[in-house]
């Protein structure tokens, strides 16, 4: 059977709580302890984290984490990524940039995020960028590509499928949901890779199921994407 290329947003809302870290574990430690998480006192060091990985290895959930833990503290963040195409200036008043999908930068968004990046440092304010290549291999301007890679960079790894079942398993049980291994299999080798397309995927099948009051199953599954 064809693989489905079924990838769909984190409804519920990203957060460090929500992060199956995994290998990635140092990543997250280490920006709960920069935005005063795991219980540590607020860091907001102002040397710059890059964080870098293939796609569906947690970037932009751990970027949008930190903007969701940093607007709890009640500070505002400058938020850059590549399908914003006009870019504002800098705000003084933004406690911290984030700059995601680096690697699909236009030459516009080169500029902002460089400017962006210069008035953060002069202010003190951290900046926290991801990207899908190491630094050295980003297509960017040199100024910019030197400065991502300057502090602290950490590379994210896609979670093994033993890890991502283990996930949707505990995720399925608090829920009260029972998935069979057949389904499991089938929902890891037929849809993305990524944990948060895949944790939405069985929010999905748990309302389905629920309204139509069947199991889970793989028919199930094939009813829900036939009727969508």
């Amino acid at each position: 059977m064809k693989q489905l290329a079924l990838d769909i947003g984190i409804a519920t809302g990203p957060s460090f709580d929500a992060f199956f870290a995994g290998p990635n574990e140092a990543a997250l430690r280490h920006l709960q302890v920069w935005v005063g998480g795991a219980g540590s006192p607020a860091l907001h060091s102002p040397v710059p984290t890059y964080l870098w990985g293939e796609g569906g290895s947690g970037k932009s959930h751990l970027l949008e984490s930190v903007r969701v833990a940093l607007r709890e503290q009640g500070a505002s963040v400058g938020w850059l990524h590549a399908g914003l195409l006009e870019p504002p200036e800098f705000d003084e008043r933004w406690g911290a940039v984030l700059l995601d999908d680096v690697h699909l930068y236009t030459a516009v968004q080169q500029h902002a995020a460089f400017n962006w990046f210069v008035n953060a440092q002069t202010l003190q304010r951290g900046v926290v960028a991801a990207g899908a290549l190491p630094p050295a291999d980003l297509p960017l301007r040199e100024d910019l590509r030197t400065r991502l890679g300057w502090g602290h960079v950490f590379h994210l790894q896609v979670l093994s499928e033993s890890e991502r079942r283990a996930v949707l398993r505990q995720a399925a049980d608090a829920r009260g949901v029972m998935l069979s291994d057949d389904v499991l299999d089938y929902m890891l080798h037929r849809f993305s890779r990524d944990l948060g397309s895949l944790m939405e995927l069985l929010s999905q099948l748990d309302g389905y199921a629920l309204q139509t009051q069947r199991a889970i199953t793989i028919p199930l599954i094939r009813s829900m994407l036939e009727n969508e």
